[in-house]
């Protein structure tokens, strides 16, 4: 899985020529979900991702199982009978800042902006549109947004015994910390 990874941002960053990038390899996708007998909450430190700060173009890509639980029964059930990461191992999100020309790269600060594009889970896509920062700091680009989404909108079923139990939608949390790709 690490090689896949891999070789996606490569070929990210072959596609794109010499534009300028900014990459990690261990940005951040949490996720919560509020119900009545306990929160549903998973974290992964794992996330893979290229910024283009010339087009505002921004993939990032998530392995599944990356994602862990306060209690092992939760991340079992997640990976085995909600997520299915043996037979579909990550998600992913290709997009675009919709307004990067309101981002002043070259100063330091904190820039609002409207990220769109297809974010896949389970092998289903969706378009969104989320508000979220970019602050350009020394040395590199931190990026975060907070959007909801519906697990039933990305084909993954909950079962009907504790359906009711759940929040119809989950928050997702994004913040990558982004570093120069040194062109060579």
């Amino acid at each position: 899985m690490k090689r896949l990874t891999f070789i996606f941002i490569l070929s990210f960053l072959f596609l794109a020529g010499n534009a300028q990038k900014y990459m990690t390899k261990n940005g951040y996708i949490g996720f919560f979900s509020h119900t009545p007998m306990e929160d549903i909450k998973a974290d992964n430190n794992q996330v893979a991702g290229v910024l283009d700060i010339s087009t505002g173009d921004m993939v990032f890509q998530a392995l599944i199982k990356s994602f862990h639980f306060d209690r092992a029964l939760m991340e079992e059930h997640f990976n085995e009978n909600y997520m299915e990461s043996d037979k579909i191992p990550k998600a992913s999100f290709k997009g675009k800042i919709t307004n990067p020309a309101s981002v002043n790269f070259t100063k330091n600060g904190v820039y609002e902006v409207t990220v769109e594009g297809d974010l896949t889970i389970h092998n289903a896509t969706n378009k969104i549109s989320t508000k979220g920062t970019i602050e350009v700091v020394t040395g590199g680009i931190n990026a975060s947004s907070k959007f909801k989404i519906i697990p039933e909108d990305y084909k993954i079923t909950i079962p009907g015994v504790v359906r009711d139990k759940f929040d119809k939608s989950m928050e997702v949390t994004v913040n990558m910390k982004y570093a120069p790709v040194e062109n060579k």
